[in-house]
């Protein structure tokens, strides 16, 4: 919108009625007249260029207003969807062939005749005699299976200590940790002897306190070969109980 400008000439100067002159002063008026009427010229010129000037400025500031409205205006942007595609028609079934549907002809089925089933006659039946009863006859009695005892272990033969004879001694071997921590002790054990002189049997009868020491000892025994003990002659088994000294100098 053209901002609306306005322009206000000037009012005219009113010019007072001129005086009676004197007689004496004709040329005085005229000069007066004359410089009065170039004045209003100049006001009116002066007016109009103000006024062009004015135009020209208001056109200038328009071009911007509207200059700056264009950059600041936003950019509305709108997505408009594809066109569906239009869809295929279904094909047209074609018209099926009328069936003539052959007449039925009705065939009556053949009379059967049907004879009557005779009564049935009650037949009875004759029971079959009892079964003789058994006769008892009494068993024979079973003869009595006379039970045979096992015949008695025989008793391991002891030996003291004192009279075991050795072959080969068993191996005196003191662990390394027993003798950082200055474990000793005796270490009884019980070994039960075969009629070869081999130790079939080797327990634990008395402990020496450290379960290292009595561990070794019961290794080291089996090592051990013994004299066969003889009973009429005749070489048997043999139980002992032997210590074992697991000593060492402090």
């Amino acid at each position: 919108m053209n901002p609306a400008l306005s322009f206000v000439a000037p009012s005219p100067v009113s010019v007072a009625p001129a005086r009676p002159a004197a007689v004496g002063a004709p040329m005085r008026a005229s000069y007066v007249e004359m410089s009065g009427g170039s004045a209003r010229r100049r006001l009116l010129a002066v007016g109009v260029i103000g006024l062009h000037v004015l135009l020209l400025w208001g056109m200038s500031q328009l071009q911007d207003v509207r200059r700056t409205v264009a950059r600041v205006a936003p950019v509305v942007v709108r997505l408009i969807a594809p066109a569906e595609p239009p869809k295929p028609m279904p094909p047209v079934a074609a018209p099926l062939p009328a069936l003539q549907v052959p007449a039925q002809t009705l065939i009556e089925p053949p009379l059967i005749a049907i004879a009557a089933a005779p009564a049935p006659s009650l037949v009875v039946a004759a029971l079959p005699p009892p079964p003789p009863a058994p006769a008892v006859v009494q068993a024979a009695p079973t003869p009595a299976i006379p039970v045979v005892a096992p015949p008695p272990v025989p008793a391991i033969k002891q030996i003291p200590a004192g009279a075991v004879r050795y072959l080969r001694e068993p191996r005196m071997t003191v662990p390394l940790m027993s003798k950082r921590l200055h474990e000793s002790g005796i270490v009884h054990l019980r070994v039960v002897v075969d009629a070869r002189g081999l130790p079939r049997e080797i327990t634990l009868a008395k402990s020496s306190g450290f379960a290292r020491l009595d561990e070794q000892a019961l290794q080291d025994m089996r090592s051990a070969r013994f004299v066969p003990q003889t009973e009429n002659g005749q070489p048997v088994e043999w139980e002992v109980i032997t210590p074992m000294s697991y000593e060492f100098d402090r």
